[in-house]
């Protein structure tokens, strides 16, 4: 079987914060589609969400594997964080799917997430990395809890805190008509799991899709960025149009050159040692 993606994607600051530190990437060349969240200090979170999409999109282009990638992005933004006293201890989410004939891989650490609408029933293909989620599997807390706990902020897994991270990856074999759905929390904080799945059987084309599920999120208040791609698998091959890459929110300065010294010194590295230790 042939397939190929269509995608929307939108990005917005959300109606509380004052900067915008989640960033999306998407190359239908590639078949690569992500979305990451910041956090840090000033300016900290932009950067490490920026940089990790640098790293997992130069990462991908080279050939490598979902988790191979993501590897490689943590061990980009630890090192720019490694280097800067300003950036010190910078982290981000990153939630990314790669489209490669029918087989999808999702990669994923933190609580952004992905799902997939199949048949008209949608589910949630990564877990959260965080504390609540942690405490709702224990049994310690409700759903409904987690959904006000003042701790639902606190995740325990993010790319950049440490020199290595577990990347979890869900192998999907997808087919014609199903949608995904990858977005940071500022989306899953406001809008419950059925407005989403209703939202995603109302809007056929995936541009109104992800649109109409961040304006959702800002009518419930929007208290955090909130960013949406939404990628539908279509039959049939790619059409020769050239789709260019596209990102978001624009970046505001670029690290192309040091990003990619950075890339070449921890490939050799790895080549060397292929433990990473």
């Amino acid at each position: 079987m042939t397939v190929h993606a269509r995608h929307g994607a939108v990005t917005d600051i959300g109606r509380v914060r004052r900067g915008n530190e989640d960033r999306y990437l998407v190359d239908p060349s590639l078949g690569l589609y992500a979305v990451a969240d910041g956090m840090g200090g000033h300016r900290a979170g932009e950067v490490a969400s920026e940089t990790a999409l640098d790293a997992l999109h130069e990462a991908v282009g080279d050939g490598g594997d979902i988790e191979t990638a993501m590897t490689l992005a943590n061990e980009a933004v630890f090192e720019k964080a490694s280097d800067d006293d300003e950036l010190r201890g910078m982290g981000t989410t990153l939630t990314a799917v790669t489209l490669r004939d029918d087989k999808l891989e999702v990669g994923h650490v933190g609580d952004s997430r992905a799902y997939l609408r199949r048949d008209g029933s949608l589910q949630q293909l990564t877990d959260d990395h965080s504390l609540v989620a942690e405490l709702v599997a224990a049994g310690e807390i409700s759903e409904d809890e987690a959904e006000v706990d003042p701790r639902r902020s606190m995740i325990t897994r993010a790319l950049g805190i440490e020199p290595g991270v577990e990347v979890d990856v869900v192998p999907i074999a997808v087919q014609a008509g199903d949608r995904l759905v990858l977005c940071s929390d500022g989306l899953t904080g406001m809008i419950r799991d059925d407005a989403l799945a209703e939202i995603l059987e109302q809007e056929s084309d995936p541009k109104d899709a992800a649109k109409r599920l961040v304006d959702r999120a800002n009518e419930a208040g929007g208290i955090d960025n909130v960013t949406v791609v939404v990628v539908d698998i279509v039959d049939g091959p790619a059409p020769d149009d050239g789709e260019l890459v596209e990102r978001g929110p624009q970046p505001g300065e670029s690290s192309g050159g040091p990003l990619r010294r950075t890339m070449r010194r921890l490939r050799l590295r790895r080549k060397a040692d292929p433990s990473g230790e």
